[in-house]
């Protein structure tokens, strides 16, 4: 069994890198193939919370995704658009650093899935406005929604899962990640012009024509633009407070498309258009196939095998596991990835006597897993979710376009973080 998961999840990956064929196929094809062979079961695949499809994650974008495609209906996005288009004076180079700017801020304090989904919109209209390429611009979004969703427990799911497991709270991860996170966006904005180098060439005409426009009259129903915010206000509420109140952002989420539903009188049509059925079943897929490789021991044995080398030296456990956690984070989802290492760092926790370099293991792999993410177009969330929004819009991203920039932003990233360990929790401590 464990032969043939591996197997099965090689050959699906191999699919979704090429792109021999529809990523959504390759997914759900290996899925059905484990479920058929016996591999994995309705038991572990849809109801186990180590194995199963990550059903928060699923509903979590359902929910966000209903949400924006009623707000869409007020004209904010245009707004918006316009607005950092002049502020930015119609430069392409000053519209991107804009955008991820905000974008990482908004992900420090949302979960980055609820960032992309809020910001792509706004992405795509900007780009139309000035007749450029969207795609360099998706992707530096996503770049910088992974970096800054690694500033706080709960700007990224994996976090989430860290903390869980750790007990460390929202204030320890503002204070052990943040600045790390503040370094690492400060070389993001150095490196973003080579980067995405010819990305930034506009047509003057199209810029004298955006600068003319007022954004106020993007507005089409102010009283449906205080009722969505009204509702986003609770629900980010809710993001932010669900430790405290116990509910789960999905759950959050979920209320919060209700109630707008509810009250916006919106037509269904409307806003179920704007449901990435395709993504969220995509996702279902990814979580099978991984599952399947929890199950069977595959990632469990990967995780045993650093256990065992590091044989109780915390620094040498710490730098494994940061490049372990990106590496493995750009292969698989983030999300399962650590989620199945948790209990490894907990167990190598307990070897290290010194505290304070005890928990820099978990930094270790709340880093890793949270830049390593942004490796390849199926290494987070937000990626998936960005990258079906942009094939929606016509404007397709491969996954070796994603990919040839996510290894790069990633390797500069990881070794950023390492010093970072090293002297925060081994020099200075």
């Amino acid at each position: 069994m464990t032969i043939i998961a591996v197997v099965v999840f090689v050959v699906a990956y191999v699919l979704i890198a090429t792109e021999w064929t529809h990523k959504l196929l390759a997914a759900l094809g290996g899925a059905a193939v484990l479920l058929a062979l016996g591999v994995t079961d309705s038991e572990h695949a849809f109801y186990s919370h180590e194995t199963g499809v990550d059903w928060d994650v699923i509903f979590l974008l359902l929910g966000m995704m209903v949400i924006v495609g009623i707000l869409r209906r007020t004209g904010v996005f245009e707004y918006i658009a316009i607005w950092a288009a002049k502020r930015a004076k119609g430069s392409p180079l000053r519209v991107m650093l804009l955008l991820t700017m905000i974008t990482a801020v908004a992900s420090a304090f949302l979960d980055n899935v609820t960032t992309v989904l809020l910001i792509a919109p706004v992405t795509l209209l900007v780009c139309d406005r000035l007749g450029i390429n969207p795609v360099p611009f998706l992707i530096a979004e996503v770049m910088a929604s992974n970096i800054g969703g690694a500033a706080t427990l709960i700007g990224d799911p994996p976090n989430i899962i860290i903390a869980s497991r750790s007990g460390l709270t929202f204030n320890d991860f503002l204070v052990h990640m943040a600045p790390l996170v503040l370094i690492v966006l400060v070389v993001f904005c150095l490196v973003v012009p080579w980067l995405f180098r010819g990305s930034f060439e506009v047509d003057p005409d199209k810029v004298e024509n955006v600068m003319r426009l007022n954004e106020r009259e993007a507005i089409e129903d102010r009283t449906l633009l205080i009722k969505c915010g009204l509702v986003l206000l609770g629900v980010f509420a809710g993001f932010i407070g669900h430790s405290v109140l116990h509910v789960e952002p999905s759950v959050v989420a979920l209320l919060g498309a209700g109630v707008l539903v509810l009250i916006s009188g919106v037509a269904t049509k409307d806003y179920m258009s704007s449901v990435e059925w395709q993504t969220l079943l995509f996702f279902a897929g990814l979580f099978i196939m991984v599952g399947a490789l929890v199950k069977t021991g595959v990632i469990g044995d990967l995780a045993q095998q650093v256990q065992a080398l590091t044989e109780g030296r915390a620094l040498l456990a710490v730098m494994l596991i940061l490049g372990v956690s990106a590496v493995l984070s750009g292969i698989v989802d983030n999300i399962p990835y650590v989620a199945t290492m948790s209990p490894v760092v907990l167990e190598l926790t307990k070897g290290i006597p010194d505290p304070v370099q005890a928990e820099a293991l978990w930094w270790a792999l709340a880093i890793g897993a949270d830049f390593g993410g942004n490796a390849t177009a199926v290494g987070a969330s937000a990626n998936v979710v960005v990258i079906g929004l942009a094939l929606r819009a016509g404007h397709p991203i491969s996954f070796w376009e994603f990919t040839r920039k996510g290894v790069v932003m990633t390797a500069i990233t990881i070794l950023i973080a390492a010093p970072y360990l090293w002297l925060r929790y081994f020099v200075l401590a």
